[in-house]
């Protein structure tokens, strides 16, 4: 059975993609990877690995996140756009970058859109996007792949 501290954590995720923008991931079409093409790129040992910026709430990064992946904050909030925009100022324009949110399923997500598009506008050219069809812990935690904790 599942800890109340989880559940409510759920619960506010929850909330939080009830309330968001009505801009929707699958309305666009962004260049996606899967965890398990993802994990690939993670796994292999030579050759250059992506950027990974975690793009979703602070408390989701907090319980769990891709190791070596960065929290810039919310894409749907404009905190999150200028912590994006600013770490990404210093990076030269063909850095592979993968974005990723998982707070909710893939169609509600408010976060992926402004942040794929914040860094399409500052001519970004390889930035994909993980699929998360349901969410962070069952598309990724849930199925075994490694997690971080903290912040």
């Amino acid at each position: 059975m599942p800890s109340l501290h989880r559940c409510l954590s759920l619960i506010a995720l929850a909330l939080i993609c009830a309330c968001a923008p009505s801009a929707r991931a699958a309305d666009f079409n962004l260049p996606t990877l899967t965890p398990e093409e993802l994990i690939k790129v993670l796994q292999t040992p030579k050759g250059p690995k992506p950027l990974l910026f975690q793009v979703g709430s602070h408390m989701l990064y907090a319980q769990a996140h891709i190791p070596g992946s960065e929290y810039l904050g919310a894409g749907a909030t404009a905190e999150g756009i200028q912590n994006l925009r600013q770490r990404a100022n210093r990076l030269p324009k063909h850095a592979a970058i993968v974005l990723y949110c998982g707070c909710c399923p893939w169609s509600h997500c408010p976060n992926l859109n402004p942040a794929y598009d914040a860094l399409r506008q500052m001519g970004f050219t390889n930035v994909k996007v993980l699929y998360l069809a349901s969410n962070f812990g069952a598309d990724w935690v849930d199925k075994g792949y490694p997690v971080a904790k903290g912040e």
